[in-house]
């Protein structure tokens, strides 16, 4: 039966992953920073489609914490994950005049460290009755990045080259992709307007939503016959070179 590790899966676009995937069928390890505690909507999914489920807690930062997480989660399933969904990460605003070392390690802990050791757990685990796969949720910035967020946009593009380096070298037992979103869903920093307006900004006049992220997973994770393939879903966000992060741009404009 098929097993899959959401990390940050229980909230915003890992919950909605996650829902998708309980559609269709996965039994779901959600990871959590501390509360894993799936949101409303989710749990609701998991409720309808009984979903065999549960939570676990890891500091992502904590490399020997990362480590011991698959073999948690296999002790707990008696089975070993099939599919491995790296959607955590950790997002703060650095520029070069204001970089440290301590920021740039922490990013790189959590979005390219942690997600380095699970798919190398997920690699040298039992043999599966299925193909194993593992996802690498991206940021469209990978493709122009800007000079905003650093320490965020290296981890990232970090973690994309990782992404083709595993879809290569774990071929033909593991599959490797990513998923590469745009601005999505809005935090407190965007107003109603300016979402409208970066909405109207990208070449498809419009912003992807949570599902559609998640169908884009779901098409990896399903798809025996692809691999190393990089899925951009942001509205066409990547083929325009922005110079700053969307939450500076178009700000309460008259």
């Amino acid at each position: 039966m098929k097993l899959a590790l959401v990390t940050g899966g229980c909230r915003r676009i890992g919950g909605a992953i996650a829902a998708r995937l309980a559609r269709s069928g996965y039994r779901l390890a959600l990871h959590g920073h501390g509360d894993t505690v799936p949101e409303t909507a989710l749990a609701a999914v998991l409720d309808e489609c009984g979903t065999d489920w549960a939570g676990f807690s890891c500091e992502l930062a904590d490399a020997d914490a990362v480590e011991q997480l698959m073999p948690r989660v296999a002790a707990h399933f008696g089975a070993w994950p099939t599919l491995l969904v790296n959607n955590a990460s950790l997002f703060e605003d650095d520029r070069v005049d204001t970089l440290t070392a301590n920021r740039l390690h922490r990013h790189h802990a959590v979005n390219l460290v942690a997600p380095a050791l699970l798919g190398k757990a997920l690699a040298q685990a039992p043999t599966l009755a299925r193909p194993r796969v593992v996802i690498n949720i991206l940021d469209q910035r990978i493709a122009n990045p800007p000079t905003d967020q650093l320490s965020y946009t290296l981890s990232k593009l970090g973690l994309a080259s990782l992404t083709m380096i595993e879809a290569k070298a774990l071929a033909p037992h593991v599959r490797v992709c990513g998923v590469a979103p745009g601005l999505t869903l809005p935090t407190a920093d965007y107003s109603a307007r300016q979402m409208e307006r970066l909405a109207a900004d990208m070449p498809l006049g419009q912003l992807a939503s949570p599902d559609d992220i998640a169908r884009a997973v779901e098409y990896l994770a399903e798809n025996d016959a692809v691999t190393g393939q990089i899925i951009y879903v942001d509205g066409g966000a990547h083929l325009r070179a922005f110079e700053r992060d969307f939450v500076f741009m178009r700000q309460d404009e008259a």
